[in-house]
């Protein structure tokens, strides 16, 4: 029997990437009010939220697994959410130029039959080239930048301003893929379960 997967998110690049991944689900977005400046570490603050979000969906719930990530970039020691506008998109991307960020996720994996919470985080370093203000501007325009953490989307127009990845490339669009699998495999959920992985060759 599948397992049934409840992701925690509104974000049209999880559910791709969730497809992607061969994972059949619904989706339930969760009310859990994001607190960017409680006094943890990064990665401490990363599991909370995912694990807020995770939580809020669960509860009530008597089947199912839960999936709840957050993700944020961490630049001069200071966390990034989205922008507020563009402005701040602007201000943050020219603050990047030809610099080093770290992008982290957590990643809240919640069984609802037995409670059972696995709780992880996923950190990329992602270094960017050397960007004029011109073309910031112009990317700023598009839209793309207004709802994404450190205000870009490499998996779109801002893949031309990047120059490095350290770690996981899906982490840095909100969906570190195998963190996500080893996770699921450790509340007893298979992938290969689930429909597009099993097709039979007639």
């Amino acid at each position: 029997m599948k397992t049934k997967i409840i992701l925690a998110s509104t974000s049209p690049r999880r559910h791709g990437l969730a497809q992607e991944m061969g994972l059949e689900f619904e989706i339930v977005p969760s009310n859990y009010e994001e607190d960017m400046t409680l006094g943890l570490s990064s990665e401490n603050l990363a599991k909370t939220l995912a694990s807020g979000k995770a939580k809020d969906v669960a509860k009530g719930r008597k089947e199912g697994i839960v999936i709840g990530i957050d993700t944020f970039v961490v630049f001069n020691d200071k966390k990034l959410g989205k922008p507020k506008s563009k402005d701040d998109a602007f201000r943050m991307l020219k603050s990047f130029s030809g610099k080093w960020q770290e992008v982290y996720s957590g990643v809240s994996v919640i069984d609802c039959t037995s409670g059972k919470e696995v709780i992880d985080c996923e950190i990329t370093k992602v270094k960017f080239r050397d960007l004029e203000d011109d073309e910031i501007q112009k990317y700023i325009a598009t839209g793309e930048p207004m709802d994404k953490a450190g205000a870009y989307g490499i998996q779109g127009l801002a893949s031309i301003f990047i120059e490095k990845v350290d770690g996981c490339y899906f982490n840095i669009m909100g969906f570190p893929i195998h963190n996500i699998y080893k996770n699921l495999k450790k509340q007893g959920v298979s992938i290969f379960e689930y429909e597009k992985w099993n097709k039979r060759v007639q």
